[in-house]
């Protein structure tokens, strides 16, 4: 019975050491695997701080693109977010009720004030003002005879013929119809003033909208819609906000009677639509988002601006003379702050760190770190480390040339004619 225990049990401890065996040399491979790729594989792609490769310590030169350093004028600007704003605009509506005979106007014409833009049916005020005027001859009538009435009695009171009332009450008369007189002319002048509101004409000038109604319908002043609006648009406003930090420096500017000049910009700010200046500011600043709203006006003379149009706009606060200006692709970030790459007489790139001020298209302003005529890396920075050796390129020499299919005018050579080593 012992014997055939024994006999079971051996061909399993076998199969365990083997196992066992087997995970010992994975280990082994594994390891020797780490250590051969971590001392010989050469990564030259990693230049270390001296410009030298890992991947046996040769130099090599890393192509870059410079440009130098230069000195300009360059504007101060005050950005913000601003919408389209009319003048003035009006909904012309009818003033009287009636049928709307013709409309003279076109959709989106330019008008001026007090031109004919439509006709009410004027008869129904027409015959209201021949009634009033035919009132006004009778009441006439009858104050004349009141009046001659009136002077019988006096001189028959001076003869003692007739009593003092009725004197009195004649008189009262007199005056009752004049009062009569004065209302009728009241309805004959209101008469007039419907039947010229039948005529609609524009009360400003401007560009006319859409048409609201059309003719042989029935309108009235109390009709919400109105028969077209009149937005005008020469000159117009743009309402843009700024932060609160610049309201200062534009509060002095006006303050000193400076007209300040502003640009209005496409929804991208690539594409300027119209140049005009700034009219005022807002009395308070707005608590939540902390900006306060200017008010600019332009000419629109070419109507490039539109009523509600979403623009940038663009204010010139001061122009910075005789700045240090690099293109803004040279300007590098990190946990300092903002560096360049100024590349040295021996070819060898410094990181310099900058002061930026402000920015002017695709170059910005250096306050501070950089002198004119330096050169600084604007292309190729990702792999470039304080020290490293660099082989620089000038955006020109980037450009193809006139009639050659290579880029540079070479044929199968890179950056000055030497191939690169590998």
């Amino acid at each position: 019975m012992q014997d055939e225990r024994h006999d079971t049990a051996r061909p399993r401890g076998n199969w365990l050491l083997r196992l066992w065996w087997l995970w010992l040399l994975i280990a082994a491979i594994a390891a020797g695997a780490y250590f051969y790729f971590e001392h010989h594989t050469e990564t030259p792609s990693a230049p270390s701080p001296s410009g030298k490769t890992r991947g046996g310590g040769a130099d090599r030169s890393l192509p870059v693109t410079g440009v130098a350093a230069k000195s300009a004028d360059v504007a101060v600007y005050i950005n913000g977010l601003g919408t389209v704003t009319p003048t003035n605009t009006v909904t012309v509506r009818a003033r009287v009720d009636g049928q709307l005979m013709r409309v003279l106007f076109r959709e989106g014409q330019a008008v001026k004030a007090g031109d004919l833009l439509a006709e009410i049916d004027p008869r129904p005020y027409q015959v209201q003002l021949m009634q009033a005027e035919g009132q006004l001859a009778r009441d006439q009538a009858q104050l004349k005879n009141a009046q001659l009435d009136l002077e019988r009695y006096r001189a028959l009171f001076e003869q003692d013929s007739v009593a003092k009332q009725q004197l009195d009450t004649q008189a009262a008369l007199v005056r009752q119809y004049e009062g009569t007189i004065k209302a009728d002319m009241g309805q004959i002048e209101n008469a007039k003033l419907q039947l010229t509101y039948a005529r609609v004409t524009a009360p400003i000038s401007g560009r006319l909208g859409l048409r609201q109604v059309d003719t042989g319908n029935i309108v009235h002043a109390s009709d919400q819609n109105g028969l077209v609006v009149i937005t005008q648009l020469q000159p117009i406003t743009t309402i843009f906000s700024i932060p609160e930090d610049s309201l200062p420096v534009v509060m002095k500017k006006l303050g000193a009677g400076e007209k300040l000049p502003v640009d209005a910009y496409d929804r991208e700010g690539k594409k300027k639509l119209a140049s005009g200046v700034l009219l005022t500011v807002d009395n308070q600043i707005d608590a939540t988002t902390g900006s306060v709203k200017l008010k600019a006006q332009f000419q629109n003379e070419d109507y490039s601006l539109f009523s509600n149009q979403f623009v940038n706009a663009r204010m010139l606060i001061d122009v910075q003379r005789g700045a240090t200006v690099i293109p803004s692709a040279a300007i590098q970030r990190g946990t300092q702050g903002t560096f360049v790459y100024v590349v040295n007489a021996d070819k060898t790139v410094a990181v310099r760190p900058v002061k930026i001020g402000p920015s002017q298209g695709d170059n910005i302003a250096i306050d501070t770190g950089i002198a004119p005529g330096e050169v600084v890396v604007v292309d190729g920075t990702d792999k470039l480390r304080n020290g490293a050796k660099v082989e620089l390129i000038t955006k020109e020499a980037r450009m193809p040339q006139p009639g050659n299919g290579q880029p540079n005018g070479r044929s199968g050579k890179r950056h000055g004619g030497e191939k690169r080593q590998q």
